[in-house]
């Protein structure tokens, strides 16, 4: 998730040399190779929340604590994975995290076995603690592999091999977790004590498969980053008995930022979770839970097309002006789909995942304008901030609980305005604050 260009003046050695002009290509695409694996597995919880839903007789507030466990990682292991990652290296932290995530993803079987919710919200947060590991130390390893002023156009680029596992998630998940089609909630509630212990069984069984396999997946990728021989870069600090005479606190741009990325994730989070619950209600599509989850795939494929698009188009237009257009676009798509339905409330909902596609990369960006040696403080705040994606959607469960899923969505386009406002006013930096003062 892209962080700003970095000057040079304000780093230290290490990655003033890191930033010359060397060939990074071969440990990018190592690298990059980290980015496909979280996405893809933080888009399988789109699958789990109908899954879970009808195996335990959830509400729509309930099953999100999937969301809330998975997301409060962040805000929870953010700050330590940083000190891990100042203790042991990037290299070393990024395996570290691997294996995290594959202690995390073995932990589905036993969860399954004994058929416990609390058990895979255990699993979720083990897996998303080592998700975060892999977050602190990619990110700026990848802004500072390479040329400084490319910094946000390349972290963009990888970003795009994220939503490439995102769009791939959902419809591998639909086929293999959803394959027997789930009763309704009613059908359940009539079944014999026996019936339905068995009946939550066979279903629960089905994520047993599939989380081996990426266990397994994540131990050989944990060997082939520990064997790799990546450059060794520096974090962004100051010089060896420098004081640094500044404060995140009097940095307006990361403090909006981090409302941003808070409002961004949480809003991406919500749409993405509901959309299988949203396209089987009968006014939308009335679609079965596998067909939905299909469906899903052209979200998160929006936001993959888009970041490819958006790399190029970074470097030419001003980061601002791009994030408050896709803002605005948000907003109206999401209005639209709820206030209309069948087939067009379906693709206007779909459609945000195109206008998502750049947000993080570019909140992130402006978030750590001219930070200077604070700037890896800076990341591990907005780091901190993807928890919305943990608090947002229990709001929204609880909204459509009581409203309707299909009056729910009014919270991401709170979101949107948000993220608007950063676009145009919040996201100035100092230099640009005090020259208008």
């Amino acid at each position: 998730m892209p962080v700003r260009e970095i000057s040079s003046t304000n780093i230290s050695p290490a990655i003033t040399t890191a930033s010359a002009d060397t060939n990074y290509s071969r440990p990018l695409a190592i690298v990059t190779t980290l980015f496909f694996m979280w996405g893809f597995l933080t888009c399988l919880n789109d699958i789990l929340v109908p899954h879970l839903r009808s195996i335990f007789d959830l509400s729509y507030a309930r099953v999100m604590l999937i969301q809330l466990s998975f997301f409060s990682a962040y805000f929870l292991f953010s700050v330590p994975w940083s000190r891990i990652v100042n203790w042991i290296g990037y290299q070393r932290t990024m395996v570290a995290g691997l294996l995290t995530m594959a202690a995390g993803a073995f932990l589905f079987i036993p969860a399954a076995v004994a058929v416990s919710f609390p058990l895979f919200l255990t699993a979720l947060m083990v897996l998303a603690t080592g998700i975060t590991g892999l977050q602190v130390a990619a990110n700026p390893y990848v802004v500072v592999l390479g040329k400084p002023a490319t910094a946000s156009s390349r972290l963009d680029l990888t970003q795009a091999f994220n939503s490439l596992g995102t769009t791939v998630a959902p419809k591998i998940g639909g086929l293999l977790i959803l394959s027997a089609a789930p009763l309704a909630i009613e059908q359940l509630r009539q079944l014999s004590p026996q019936a339905s212990a068995a009946y939550r069984a066979s279903q629960a069984a089905s994520v047993k498969l599939p989380y081996a396999v990426i266990a397994v997946a994540l131990l050989v990728l944990a060997i082939m980053i520990g064997v790799s021989k990546l450059p060794k870069i520096e974090r962004a600090a100051p010089r060896a008995g420098a004081s640094v005479p500044d404060s995140i606190w009097s940095h307006p741009n990361l403090l909006f930022g981090a409302l941003g990325i808070f409002a961004y994730v949480g809003a991406e989070v919500s749409i993405g979770s509901f959309l299988v619950n949203y396209f089987g209600l009968p006014a939308i599509a009335g679609m079965s839970a596998k067909t939905a989850a299909g469906y899903v795939s052209f979200y998160w494929g929006g936001a993959m097309i888009g970041r490819f698009l958006g790399a190029p188009v970074l470097r030419r237009v001003k980061a601002g002006n791009v994030l408050a257009l896709c803002a605005i676009a948000a907003v109206v798509l999401v209005t639209t789909s709820m206030m209309t339905g069948g087939h067009t409330a379906m693709w206007t909902m779909l459609a945000i995942g195109f206008f998502n596609s750049i947000m993080f990369p570019t909140i992130f960006s402006l978030g750590v304008a001219e930070l200077g040696p604070l700037t890896g403080t800076g990341s591990g705040l907005l780091n901190m901030a993807i928890v919305g994606g943990a608090v947002l959607p229990v709001i929204q469960g609880a909204i459509a609980d009581h409203f309707g899923l299909h009056h729910a969505f009014v919270l991401p386009v709170i979101c949107y305005l948000y993220i608007l406002f950063y676009a145009l006013s919040g996201s100035r930096p100092n230099s640009q604050r005090y020259e208008r003062a």
